[in-house]
C-alpha cells in the first residue's frame, strides 16, 4: 500500500504598510507574523527587507515584486496571509494577489491597537484598514477569509487557532482541486441513491477514473498465491486486524484483491476510491472488500462502498482538514427516544482508527443470501467515543451545482448490541438536520471524522470552491 504523508502547508505572506502611519510597525509586525507561522509548524514565503522597505508591500512596484516571488513558489504556496500591523495600503494588497494569480485561500489579519499607545508614533489603525482591504478584495472579486476576532495579535491563542483552521481550509482546497478518484466497478443496481454527475465533478476539478470489476477479477485470476504483492498484502492484513477463525482461502482472496487495487491506483495515480460490493464480489469472488477498504482509509486513502463517488469526496474533505482517517456511514437508526441521538452504521469498512476494538468477521446481512463462506472480510466493532464532524456532498444535476451539508457532534459511549461497525452519535438539534436531509433529497450515506473540522470544510468548499453548503447548528 502507498504510504500517504500529508505535505506541510506553506503560506505566502503579505505585510501591509502605509507610509503616513508608523512604518516601524510594519517591521516589527513582519517579524511577529513570521514567528507565529513558523512556530506553528508551517512554511512561509515573503519578501524581505532586501526586496522592499521592511519586507512590506505599499507601492505598485513592491506589489509586483511580491507577486513575482509568489509566482516562483506557485507549487509550494497553499494559502496567503495578509497581515496588517498598521492601516496598510489596500490597493497594494489587492494588486499583489491579482498579479500573482495563485487562486488560493486568503486570510486577512489585523493587529489591535494598545490603549496608552495611540499617539501618532504608535497608532496602528489596522482595525479600520482591514475594512478597506476587504472592500478592495471584494471589488477585485478575490475571495478571502477572516479571523475570529476583527483584530488579533499574531502571538495570541485566538490567532493560533485561526491559523490552524486556515491551514485546514487550505488543505481541503488544495486536495479537492485536481483530485483523482478511482471508481472500481459499476454502481449497484439497487442503489439509485449513489447516482452522481461525473461532469459536474470534472467541472470542479475532480476526475473519476473507472475500472470494470471484471478487469480487477481478471488480474486477480492471473496472480499466483506466492506473488510478492499478494504475500505482502496478506501479511499486512494479518497485522492490521484480528483474523481468528477466518479461513485461509478468503484471506488469500482479500490479499489478492488488495494487491490488485493498490497496483491499479498507483498506475493511474488516483488518490481515493469507491468500490462495487453489493453483492457482486460476494457472489462471484467470495469475499467482501471491507478490510481492504478499511486499510486504505486508515492510511488516508479514503475508500467508499457502493461506488459512492460523492460520498468519498466528503470523506476526503474531512480527512484533508483533520489529517486523520474518515469513514462512510449510514444514518441508520434512532436511539431510543432521545431526539438528538442516532445510530450510525456500516457493515463495515470503517478504518481501525474509529474502533474501540475491532476484529474481522463475516458480513451478517449478505451471508443470508450468498452464505457465510462468501462474506468474510468485514471489520466489526463499536466506534469509540469522542468528537465527530460529518459531511455530505451531492451533485445537483438540475441546477448544475454541487450541494452539501456539514456539522459537528460526538460519538457517545451508549451501549449498542448489533453487528458490523456502529456507534451512537449525539448531534444537537438532530431532528432539524434529518428534516433538512429529507426535504433536500440527500443520500443516506454520510462521511464522518473523529475531529471538529466542519467549519474548515464549509469555508473551503463554499467560499473557495463555490459549492452550496449548509452548516448545521
Amino acid at each position: 500500500m502507498l504510504d500517504v504523508k500529508p505535505r506541510p502547508v506553506t503560506f505566502g505572506m503579505i505585510v501591509g504598510n502605509r507610509g503616513f502611519f508608523p512604518d516601524h510597525l510594519a517591521k516589527s509586525g513582519r517579524t511577529e507574523m513570521m514567528t507565529a507561522i513558523t512556530n506553528a509548524g508551517y512554511g512561509v514565503v515573503a519578501t524581505g527587507p532586501e526586496d522592499t522597505k521592511y519586507g512590506a508591500i505599499e507601492t505598485r512596484t513592491e506589489a509586483a515584486k511580491c507577486a513575482g516571488l509568489f509566482k516562483q513558489h506557485r507549487n509550494e504556496i497553499d494559502g496567503i496571509i495578509v497581515t496588517l500591523p498598521n492601516f496598510g495600503d489596500e490597493r497594494a494588497v489587492a494588486d499583489t494577489l491579482r498579479m500573482a494569480g495563485l487562486d488560493v485561500p486568503v486570510l486577512v489579519q489585523a493587529t489591535p491597537d494598545t490603549p496608552g499607545r495611540m499617539t501618532i508614533a504608535d497608532r496602528r489603525d489596522s482595525f479600520c484598514g482591514k475594512m478597506s482591504v476587504c472592500n478592495n478584495l471584494t471589488q477585485y472579486r478575490i475571495p478571502y477569509s477572516l479571523t475570529t476576532r476583527h483584530t488579533e495579535t499574531p502571538d495570541s491563542d485566538f490567532f493560533k487557532a485561526d491559523l490552524d483552521w486556515f491551514a485546514a481550509v487550505c488543505r481541503v482546497v488544495r486536495g479537492l482541486r485536481r483530485l483523482r478518484i478511482g471508481a472500481i466497478g459499476a454502481r449497484p443496481a439497487a442503489f439509485n441513491t449513489v447516482r452522481y454527475s461525473e461532469k459536474l465533478l470534472e467541472g470542479a476539478g475532480i476526475s473519476v477514473e473507472p475500472i470494470d470489476l471484471s478487469e480487477v477479477l481478471g488480474r486477480i485470476q492471473r496472480m499466483k498465491d506466492d506473488d510478492p504483492a499478494a504475500q505482502g498484502k496478506l501479511a499486512a492484513i494479518k497485522k492490521y486486524v484480528s483474523t481468528d477463525g477466518v479461513p485461509a482461502d478468503p484471506m488469500m482472496k482479500m490479499a489478492k484483491l488488495g494487491a490488485v487495487i493498490d497496483g491499479w491506483m498507483a498506475e493511474t495515480q488516483v488518490a481515493i476510491s469507491a468500490i462495487q460490493c453489493w453483492t457482486s464480489l460476494e457472489e462471484y469472488f467470495g469475499v467482501v472488500p471491507c478490510t481492504v477498504m478499511s486499510m486504505m482509509s486508515d492510511n488516508l486513502m479514503s475508500s467508499a462502498c457502493e461506488v459512492d463517488i460523492v460520498g468519498v469526496v466528503g470523506m476526503h474533505a474531512l480527512q484533508l482538514a483533520s489529517q486523520t482517517p474518515s469513514a462512510l456511514l449510514d444514518w441508520n437508526n434512532n436511539y431510543g427516544d432521545d431526539p438528538d441521538k442516532a445510530v450510525c452504521f456500516h457493515c463495515s469498512n470503517l478504518p481501525k482508527h474509529f474502533f474501540k476494538d475491532v476484529k474481522m468477521d463475516y458480513q451478517a446481512i449478505i451471508a443470508g443470501t450468498v452464505g457465510i463462506q462468501n462474506t468474510y472480510g468485514t471489520c466489526v466493532g463499536q466506534v469509540k467515543s469522542g468528537p465527530m464532524s460529518f459531511a455530505r456532498f451531492s451533485t445537483n444535476d438540475r441546477e448544475g451545482t454541487i450541494d452539501g451539508y456539514v456539522g459537528s457532534g460526538e460519538f457517545t459511549d451508549d451501549p449498542l448490541t448489533t453487528f458490523g461497525g456502529a456507534g451512537v452519535v449525539r448531534i444537537p438539534n438532530l431532528q432539524a438536520l434529518l428534516r433538512y436531509i429529507c426535504e433536500n433529497g440527500f443520500e443516506h450515506h454520510v462521511a464522518a471524522n473523529l475531529s471538529t473540522v466542519a467549519p474548515a470544510v464549509k469555508e473551503a468548499t463554499s467560499r473557495y470552491l463555490g459549492w452550496r453548503i449548509h452548516e448545521h447548528s
